[in-house]
């Protein structure tokens, strides 16, 4: 992969990395601890409020596995495997990069 190719996908991955910072700063306050006290919520309004800060939470893990997944992929920009399946060593196709920057197999390796 040439130079212009690769620093083209180090920004568009520090670009995601950035965004999912962003996403982390709007979720907290999803993931806030929810009050106990029923005089001031219903029971039904804490039991949609747990529902939320769970999914928040959730929400949060995927962003970080996400993010792992984007740190490895700068890794390998710097190692020269980027781009190169894990598995048979054979180049991804580069739009299946462009879509997600994070894959590390082909498509054949992939579906199994």
């Amino acid at each position: 992969m040439d130079e212009t190719r690769k620093n083209a996908f180090r920004t568009k991955i520090l670009e995601r990395l950035d965004a999912l910072d962003a996403e982390d700063d709007l979720g907290q306050k999803g993931q806030a601890v929810v009050s106990l006290d029923q005089q001031a919520v219903g029971r039904l309004s804490r039991q949609d409020a747990l529902l939320s800060q769970s999914m928040a939470k959730a929400t949060q893990a995927r962003r970080n596995a996400y993010r792992q997944g984007l740190v490895r992929a700068l890794q390998r920009l710097d190692e020269d495997d980027f781009g190169y399946c894990e598995d048979c060593g054979e180049a991804i196709a580069p739009k299946r990069l462009d879509f997600d920057p994070t894959v590390t197999r082909c498509i054949d390796c992939a579906s199994g």
